[in-house]
């Protein structure tokens, strides 16, 4: 019988490109709270977490309820964006090529993301990729990152141990998640987060490229190499 594996991979840096995106609608939620201007910098470190997680970082001396105000301001910030025709978050080089792939050689397909799930469900219409993932974890039913919940939920959804399950993504919070749930770890260069802080974070492996994943993904999981 084939054994079956799930692939877990992170939305924002990992598999779409929404810095431009996430920095234009959290400074528009500061400004409309007059909260000044945050630093595009800071905002791209915060990709990944869940959003009050995230406002609680960039504001660490405000009260929950304007992390709470600030998340809110995002969100309808976000959702008037996603009515303009040229704001879709574009795919990195490679992506469907290698879910084409994995799904081929009989991987399972899943994501954990900060994103919530009606933010998850744009981008995958989006992109022509509804139905692709088994198992969808969202920040709405889930703690934020690094906590390993996310990962923990889509091996229950599957039936799966950890040691079946690979998570790929661009930040630190991804794999210190993966690290706290005893999944493979997959860093991917070309996000939010530089090459150090995902070794450190417990990446045991960093892609250049989506090139040779299922290589990499099979070394992980003990199917050769």
């Amino acid at each position: 019988m084939t054994r079956l594996r799930l692939a877990v991979f992170d939305v924002d840096g990992t598999l779409v490109d929404s810095q431009h995106n996430i920095v234009s609608a959290m400074t528009e939620a500061w400004t409309s709270l007059n909260l000044g201007m945050p630093r595009p910098d800071q905002v791209r470190r915060i990709i990944g977490l869940s959003l009050v997680e995230a406002c609680s970082v960039l504001l660490p001396w405000a009260p929950p309820s304007l992390h709470r105000a600030v998340a809110d301001a995002y969100k309808e910030a976000f959702r008037a964006m996603r009515l303009v025709p040229d704001s879709m978050e574009p795919l990195f080089p490679g992506v469907k090529e290698a879910l084409d792939l994995l799904e081929s050689e009989g991987w399972l397909l899943g994501l954990a993301t900060g994103k919530s799930r009606q933010g998850v469900d744009a981008m995958l219409e989006s992109h022509g990729l509804d139905g692709r993932f088994i198992t969808i974890q969202t920040a709405d039913t889930n703690p934020s990152k690094p906590d390993p919940s996310m990962l923990r939920r889509a091996a229950t959804d599957c039936g799966l141990a950890a040691s079946d399950i690979v998570m790929i993504g661009d930040t630190a919070y991804d794999m210190a998640m993966a690290a706290a749930a005893r999944t493979g770890a997959v860093g991917v260069s070309w996000g939010y987060h530089s090459l150090d802080e995902l070794n450190k974070a417990g990446a045991q492996v960093v892609l250049d490229t989506f090139d040779n994943l299922t290589e990499v993904l099979d070394a992980l999981t003990g199917v050769r190499g």
